[in-house]
């Protein structure tokens, strides 16, 4: 064999070598996910590597609060995202006449009551002030809270979205204010007590299963369904093969390790 006949078939080689890389490249399916706080973010950096081998390039892109990913979604601007519990994405959809729907369960997160004034809720002032979500669902999950302890009663008929208006007893005439879900963790130092969601208040520092004084999820059986964080899609994308490639490859043992370990066990798999 000449050298002149080797030297093509090395060619040849890397030719097709290249051409093989370049069309494994062109392969490769484009996901976008859309989350909230950075422990998502851990999360879902986790799932972007697993995915590589299934073929899809995940990129994930960080909001600021609970709005914006859902409308990043309805325009098209990310094609899922998984942040919010089906209560909210619900409440979403009926305001903003959104068509939103999830495609499959993450995780349970807790709602939790912190405050940096006392150690026992029992031990909150007459006239104390607390901090809730201001949105319908974490801001109704946040009285429900409340009530499960003994501190307010609520009208049974306000069901699972109860607001300040139907609480319809007060024992410690307890101030109690709505403020951006993403802002109460911020304000904790300036009140009584806050009820602040699972991830800004480990965004800030807060582990909840030490810090908080009560955990909603301490009486699981007493968590709706509709508490269940989802991931989230436009109704016309809902049997969009990658998209359920990419639920089914976070429904793994391996994202519930994950789970385990960055925040603490306090969020809970939800897709079993």
């Amino acid at each position: 064999m000449n050298k002149k006949f080797l030297g093509l078939t090395a060619g040849l080689a890397l030719f097709l070598a290249a051409c093989g890389s370049e069309t494994a490249t062109e392969e490769s399916v484009k996901v976008s996910v859309g989350v909230v706080s950075e422990v998502e973010v851990e999360v879902w950096e986790d799932v972007k590597e697993r995915l590589v081998d299934q073929g899809i390039e995940l990129t994930i892109e960080q909001f600021g609060d609970y709005v914006q990913p859902n409308l990043a979604a309805q325009a098209g601007d990310v094609d899922i995202n998984a942040f919010q519990h089906v209560a909210y994405l619900e409440s979403f959809n009926a305001d903003n006449d959104g068509d939103l729907t999830h495609i499959g369960y993450t995780y349970v997160s807790p709602l939790g009551l912190y405050s940096e004034k006392v150690e026992d809720y029992a031990d909150l002032a007459d006239g104390a002030e607390i901090i809730i979500p201001n949105d319908v669902t974490n801001g109704g999950r946040a009285l429900l809270l409340l009530q499960a302890i003994d501190l307010i009663t609520l009208d049974d008929a306000a069901g699972t979205e109860p607001t300040l208006n139907d609480i319809t007893d007060n024992p410690k005439n307890l101030v109690i204010k709505d403020l951006d879900a993403s802002q109460t963790a911020r304000a904790l130092p300036d009140v009584d007590a806050a009820v602040i969601n699972t991830n800004f208040a480990t965004d800030s520092g807060l582990v909840p299963s030490e810090d908080a004084l009560f955990l909603d999820t301490d009486n699981i059986s007493e968590v709706s369904e509709i508490y269940k964080n989802v991931v989230a899609t436009r109704a016309d994308d809902a049997d969009n093969e990658t998209y359920l490639k990419v639920v089914a490859e976070y429904q793994t043992e391996a994202t519930a390790k994950k789970l385990e370990e960055v925040t603490q066990g306090n969020d809970v798999p939800a897709w079993d």
